[in-house]
């Protein structure tokens, strides 16, 4: 486990200490990996019990070292996203919060990045708490988890998981801000018959890679068709914001004749948060605009929760997009997990 000082576009203004770490968590096959990620702690006296904790996963930056979020700079690949996010999760310092953010196995650290893995990103998300109250004992053992889209999965995925795996920090309840992979399996296998999303194109060379280092059985050079090459090559190398500049290719062209795309689709099925079971209160929230993440697709996930019995509190914010769901939903987000560390019975919409 390594801490150093932290500078820059990832460092959180209003923390009085930003601190770049690596530390040991482990990769889909369950053997240890290195991580890295940031800690940031507020100015002054902790509280008894050491500061509350925001743990907060990220959405999506790509697949390359380079997109990982604590190597974010002013001109960085990813900074029109991350600055944004910062901005945001900077007020959560002021307001008294200790903010952990891993950046998740494999971005910025050896090994490929199992794009979308459940399972490993909840273990990025509760290992580096663990390694930051052993670097900085004011942090406090109480928590809750949040994220957006990749990361809104993960935040998921993580309330379904930390109990099991870390019944010594309580994990008090989740924010999932349009939450991604539901549905993604769905929306890869029909790229067979030339469906799909405009959205996906920018998405898929991460997806591919991601799942071939999560050990699924494909090739993603021997799958895509040769027009569609140049953005592997730049998912590969580069981050999500320039897979975006390359020339648009035909939904209907994008495979080659015959791939075989079932291990994938298998993957995702087994990533889509519907199949997890968080085992705390969660806050879901969704811009009505979101072409990235559809406003159905979490609609039936929330369904699903309540049928299960599960306490969910639903927010749509009419009119933003994907991003903007970050920003809108930041006090309901703040009120919600004050009144979670409050001890108050948490709001739902389940039934209403």
């Amino acid at each position: 486990m390594t801490d150093a000082p932290l500078t820059g576009a990832a460092a959180l203004p209003s923390a009085a200490r930003n601190a770049l770490i690596t530390y040991v968590s482990q990769g889909p096959d369950g053997r240890p990996v290195v991580v890295s990620g940031t800690v940031s702690t507020p100015a002054g006296n902790p509280p008894e019990g050491g500061w509350p904790v925001l743990n907060w996963a990220h959405g999506t930056t790509g697949w390359a070292d380079t997109c990982a979020p604590s190597l974010d700079t002013a001109d960085g690949p990813e900074h029109d996203y991350l600055g944004g996010v910062s901005d945001v999760i900077d007020t959560w310092v002021s307001k008294g919060y200790a903010v952990v953010r891993t950046d998740y196995v494999g971005l910025g650290t050896p090994g490929g990045h199992p794009y979308l893995d459940g399972g490993s990103e909840a273990d990025a998300v509760i290992d580096i708490l663990r390694a930051a109250r052993q670097l900085d004992p004011s942090i406090g053992a109480r928590w809750v988890v949040a994220g957006h889209s990749q990361g809104g999965q993960a935040t998921l995925f993580t309330a379904a998981e930390a109990a099991a795996q870390a019944p010594d920090l309580p994990l008090l309840g989740a924010v999932a801000i349009a939450p991604g992979g539901v549905h993604v399996g769905d929306a890869v296998a029909g790229l067979a018959s030339g469906q799909g999303s405009e959205a996906l194109e920018a998405f898929l060379p991460v997806i591919l890679l991601g799942a071939q280092s999560a050990g699924v059985d494909v090739v993603p050079d021997q799958v895509l068709a040769d027009q569609a090459l140049p953005g592997l090559a730049v998912g590969r190398a580069q981050c999500l914001g320039q897979g975006r500049d390359i020339a648009a290719v035909p939904l209907d062209a994008y495979l080659r004749p015959g791939a075989d795309l079932t291990g994938v689709v298998d993957y995702l099925d087994q990533q889509d948060p519907r199949n997890v079971t968080p085992r705390v209160p969660v806050m879901v929230a969704q811009g009505t605009a979101d072409t990235v993440v559809p406003p159905a697709g979490t609609q039936e996930l929330v369904q699903k929760y309540c049928a299960a019995g599960l306490d969910v509190d639903l927010r749509q914010y009419d009119g933003q997009d994907h991003r903007g769901a970050v920003t809108a939903s930041k006090d309901d987000a703040q009120q919600y997990v004050a009144a979670l560390f409050a001890g108050s019975t948490p709001s739902s919409t389940c039934g209403s």
